[in-house]
This record gives C-alpha cells, structure tokens and sequence, in this order.
C-alpha cells in the first residue's frame, strides 16, 4: 500500500540552490549539498531535486552533481534536468537515484517511457508537467524550457496518454502558483486525478502544512510536495530549511486516516 509522501523540492540554477516564484526571479537559497544534509536529520520522506539550467541551454544531466547530491542523500531521490536518452536514464539509476523525473525529453523523444522503462522498470519514471493558464484565454496548457514554451497540448490528455505508455508518477506542476503559497489548485488536480490511476504528486502553491494536509485529505494516496514551504520561515521569508516533525507530520496522516474509516463506514 502507498503511504502520502511529503516531499521538499529543491531547485538548482548556476550549481546553487535557489527559489522562484511563477519560475521567474531565481532566489539563491545556500548549498544543494547542505540543505541535503539538513534534509537528512529531518528524515524526510523524499527529496525532489530539479536542475532547472540544463534543458534551458540544451545541456545533458550534470552527472557529477547527481552522484554526489546520491552520495549525500539518506533518502529516496527524484531528479530531474536535461534527459532526452534512455541512456541517461539508465546512468543516473546507476548513480543511486531512486527516480528520473522528465518533461521535454518525454515531448521530444516519443519513445523514451518505453526505452527507459526497459531499463530500469517504470516505476523509476516520472513524467513532470507543468501546468499554466494561457494568457488571456481561460485555459490550461503545458509549457517547458522553464514555462517560456508553449506546447499546446491539454495536462489532462498529456496525464491519460503518459500513463497509458507506462509511466511510473505523475507530478502536476502548477507554474501560476509557484512560489506564491496561496494553496494547491485542488480543484484541477481532481480533475486529472479522477482520470488516471497511477500515482500522482502536486507541486506549487504550498504555504501551511494545511495546504498539505487538505490535498492528502482529498486525495489519499498523493504526493504532496513544495519549495517554499520548506526553506522560508515566517512572514519575511526567512531562509531556513525546515520539514514537520514526527507529531504534525501524524496529525496530517490521521486526516487520512479518518477520511478511511468514514467512507468504510458509509458503504
């Protein structure tokens, strides 16, 4: 049985860790290797760790970097950035990454779920797709290269057709709420969720373990993931890296729980 995952995104730019907001204006944050290792006490459930540069400049992996963020990391690891390759895939598997996360390299490459799943099982495949309004139309659309392309495909027939071709996770990536901590797009994250049945985590807008709390509530079996929820605290946005401890992180869970026992009871 899966259990909600909690989840810290970290995202790199120029090797540093930093924070955007609507994927714009790059915040540095500290050292990657530091706030992995803070990570690391905090035991938390999974890590997230984007390379944000390498699609944008049209650069493969930074292979050097993933083997030692693996070396650092006591926790599963996601990793996304510039894979095109099932080969690549393949590499940073053998480097001890647990799952690829991948956006344009699934859009360019048709046949890359197949490949790497060939490789190293689907289950290490995660498909990212980031999601944001088109201006002046009342739309959602996917958008790659950091949301400055648009691809004019539907996040709901992009979700139906990844997972139909084996892919392990979905992550719904929402730009328009990156960074801003004005809670998770529930209502369109139903809408894809109710269609597919593959494992599903939402990423932008976290701003209170509520946010979390209310998303794992309405859809159980999720990933809840944010950024700046985990390395701001306070109304300044103070750098700080933090994650819930053992008693808010059981609080959260026993909304689950309690969702459980309701609806066994209304059958």
């Amino acid at each position: 049985m899966l259990l909600p995952r909690i989840i810290p995104c970290l995202l790199i730019h120029n090797k540093g860790l930093v924070k955007t907001v609507k994927f714009k204006s790059p915040r540095y944050i500290g050292d990657p290797i530091n706030a992995v290792r803070i990570f690391n006490e905090k035991q938390v459930d999974e890590i997230m760790i984007l390379d944000i540069d390498a699609t944008v400049i049209g650069r493969p992996p930074d292979y050097s970097m993933i083997s030692d963020l693996s070396s650092e990391c006591r926790m599963p690891l996601c990793y996304g950035g510039g894979v095109t390759e099932a080969n690549q895939v393949q590499k940073i598997i053998q480097l001890g990454v647990e799952k690829v996360a991948i956006s344009s390299g699934l859009l360019s490459n048709p046949n890359l779920i197949t490949e790497s799943a060939k490789r190293v099982g689907s289950q290490s495949l995660v498909g990212v797709i980031d999601i944001k309004k088109v201006p002046f139309i009342k739309k959602y659309d996917i958008w790659t290269h950091n949301a400055t392309k648009r691809r004019n495909i539907s996040p709901l027939e992009l979700a139906i057709r990844w997972a139909n071709e084996g892919i392990g996770e979905l992550v719904l990536n929402f730009v328009d709420s990156d960074g801003c901590q004005n809670g998770y797009n529930l209502n369109f994250v139903s809408e894809i969720f109710s269609k597919i049945d593959i494992p599903v985590t939402v990423l932008g807008g976290a701003g209170s373990l509520s946010d979390i709390g209310d998303l794992i509530y309405r859809f159980n079996i999720i990933g809840a993931a944010a950024g700046s929820l985990f390395v701001y605290k306070g109304e300044l946005n103070g750098v700080l890296i933090n994650y819930p401890g053992s008693k808010e992180k059981e609080s959260i869970l026993s909304k689950v729980k309690y969702h459980d026992r309701v609806n066994k009871d209304q059958k």
